[in-house]
């Protein structure tokens, strides 16, 4: 790897660990040049702006997404199987401690739910894939035989990715030690009704 790709790969693991505790408009110039050992000028030479910045947060958080929840999840067999693989992953990354502020996806669907602009709609698109991931899982396990038939398979994606959110508001905001359990709850309840008779 180059050292210019060294730094900008150092410059995005701290901006995305600060975005997800600080929200991406909390994301500081001054603030990662500390962390980083950059000065301001030489932080800014690899992005050219903070919306840029804030843009390639997103697309860092969507490979690590990618690596620890879709290509860790996709391992167990097609069916429900996989779509409790992906969940189980899934949930993991939204409590991962190695992520100060969790999902960075649901903490800035809150944050930018009203501005309009490059970086919401960078986060729409890395949230349509999130929820086609669980779309496309589910339309396999009705190919298996697992779900049922007539199941919508965008309904599945949303309702999974609703559970989600509420699990983070549960486990940040109320910082519920019983949040794990009461998602899987819901889960349940979604899984009982998707699955075939």
């Amino acid at each position: 790897m180059r050292k210019g790709d060294q730094t900008r790969d150092t410059i995005l693991a701290a901006a995305l660990s600060s975005a997800s505790a600080l929200g991406l408009e909390g994301l500081s110039i001054g603030k990662l040049a500390r962390e980083t050992g950059l000065s301001k000028s030489g932080l800014f030479a690899h992005f050219g702006s903070k919306e840029e910045l804030q843009i390639q947060v997103l697309d860092r958080a969507a490979e690590l997404f990618t690596n620890r929840v879709v290509r860790a999840g996709i391992t167990a067999p097609r069916g429900e199987a996989r779509v409790r693989s992906l969940l189980e992953h899934y949930l993991d990354w939204a409590d991962s401690r190695t992520i100060p502020g969790g999902c960075v996806f649901m903490s800035a669907s809150f944050e930018l739910d009203d501005r309009p602009g490059p970086v919401r709609d960078a986060l729409i698109d890395h949230v349509k894939d999130l929820r086609g991931v669980f779309r496309k899982a589910a339309s396999l396990a009705m190919e298996s035989g697992d779900f049922r038939a007539d199941l919508d398979p965008s309904q599945f994606a949303f309702d999974v990715h609703a559970v989600a959110l509420a699990y983070h508001v549960q486990l940040r905001l109320f910082e519920d030690p019983g949040a794990r359990q009461r998602v899987w709850n819901s889960i349940e309840r979604i899984l009982a009704a998707a699955r075939a008779a």
